[in-house]
């Protein structure tokens, strides 16, 4: 019996997808539920598991765009798995190896050692030395030696061409993945169809640098999880857009809708590039709940296990550049969110706290927001709104009982 193996609907609203790479070639015997191939959709990389074991017949090429619901291969479930193909195998490779390793016979035409020739361009040892220093090729010269080998004296008078380069020159075309072409889109229609401003603040990271050094190793302990930055800034973003509910909306046509949930998006890098799972009712969480979470997809992620569903209907994003050691940046907006934070790397810096200049580390932040919908007010206000809670955490997002908040 042959199996047609169609294309899942890796989620709502995907009509397509595009294979990225066949795992197995044509005519192999698969056995179920074996990833045969990687797909992208718009939306994600993932992976295709065979529905039953047998002999595959595949249907597409790589690069091909597959609807969802057409055939992509066939599984002849009556086929018999081989044995011995390892063994076989194993058997020729000895063979093999004493066939490369017995010389050939010398051919009748070749010239003896007594009798060499050189062909044309052939430096001696002496004259390559200098040639390889003056970054010229033994070929590019007009050798005046026996059949016109280059000599030391052709290779001392040798001049280099100018613009000759003995770097590599090589290029590589490879086409985009549909991931990666549908993300050039979003980006270039976010740049072109939204009003995109960036706001700017600094954030003293001392108050939250003292509370991981008291707490991390308890916290750990309990929770099997760590206490990192990131729950200190979702749950700093959760009540900033509790104050300013303009930054957690989105325009739909001629509306503006206000959520009152914060469904976070946290970009996290993965085998196959960029992806923004979401950590939904981020206002909801306490600080285990996040962490435990942001470990969860960024596995998930990792590992390319992540779902189209984990990655859609986010109403704002966190991205962390510092973790790669930017300094500053202006992030793009992820629609149809209407606003992103950056987080960047924390740097000691002189500070004035109290009238004297003290080292603090410092993190630059940065708000990239839809002027059309969100002023000037609620941006600068939700930036600052963080900057407070990050540089007082324990009044703002422990409610002062820094133990009860980490759950201890």
């Amino acid at each position: 019996m042959v199996l047609e193996m169609k294309v899942p609907s890796p989620g709502e609203s995907i009509t397509e997808v595009e294979i990225a790479t066949w795992l197995v070639e044509d005519g192999d015997y698969v056995e179920k539920d074996q990833p045969i191939a990687e797909v992208d959709s718009d939306k994600a990389t993932l992976e295709l598991p065979a529905e039953e074991s047998g002999i595959i017949t595949l249907k597409a090429e790589e690069g091909d765009a597959v609807a969802v619901g057409a055939v992509v291969c066939l599984i002849d479930m009556d086929g018999d798995k081989p044995e011995g193909a390892s063994e076989t195998k194993k058997e020729e490779a000895p063979q093999q190896k004493e066939q490369e390793a017995t010389p050939e016979a010398p051919r009748a035409d070749a010239p003896s050692n007594n009798e060499k020739t050189y062909a044309s361009g052939t430096a001696s040892p002496a004259a390559k030395k200098i040639l390889d220093e003056k970054g010229i090729e033994a070929s590019n010269v007009q050798g005046t030696g026996k059949d016109g080998r280059v000599t030391k004296e052709d290779a001392i008078n040798a001049v280099p061409a100018m613009g000759t380069t003995t770097g590599s020159r090589a290029s590589e075309k490879k086409k985009m993945s549909m991931l990666r072409r549908k993300v050039a889109q979003r980006l270039v229609s976010v740049k072109n169809e939204t009003a995109m401003l960036t706001t700017f603040n600094e954030v003293n990271m001392q108050p939250v640098f003292d509370l991981r050094k008291q707490y991390k190793e308890e916290f750990k302990a309990k929770h099997g999880v760590g206490l990192g930055f990131m729950s200190f800034f979702t749950l700093a973003v959760t009540r900033a857009l509790e104050l300013y509910p303009d930054v957690n909306s989105m325009i739909d046509g001629d509306y503006q809708i206000k959520n009152e949930f914060a469904d976070i998006s946290i970009a996290v890098s993965g085998p196959k590039g960029l992806m923004v799972p979401v950590i939904r009712n981020a206002e909801n969480l306490t600080f285990r709940g996040v962490e435990s979470e942001v470990k969860r997809l960024a596995l998930r992620a990792r590992d390319g296990q992540i779902t189209v569903d984990e990655m859609t209907g986010g109403t704002f994003t966190i991205t962390n550049g510092g973790v790669f050691g930017s300094m500053l940046s202006t992030p793009i907006i992820n629609p149809p969110q209407s606003a992103i934070l950056g987080m960047h790397n924390i740097v000691e810096r002189p500070m004035a706290v109290n009238g004297q200049v003290v080292i603090q580390p410092i993190m630059y932040v940065a708000l990239s927001y839809d002027h059309r919908i969100i002023d000037g007010r609620e941006s600068v206000g939700f930036l600052v709104a963080v900057k407070e809670a990050i540089e007082n955490p324990i009044e703002l997002l422990m409610n002062n009982n820094p133990k009860k908040a980490l759950e201890l």
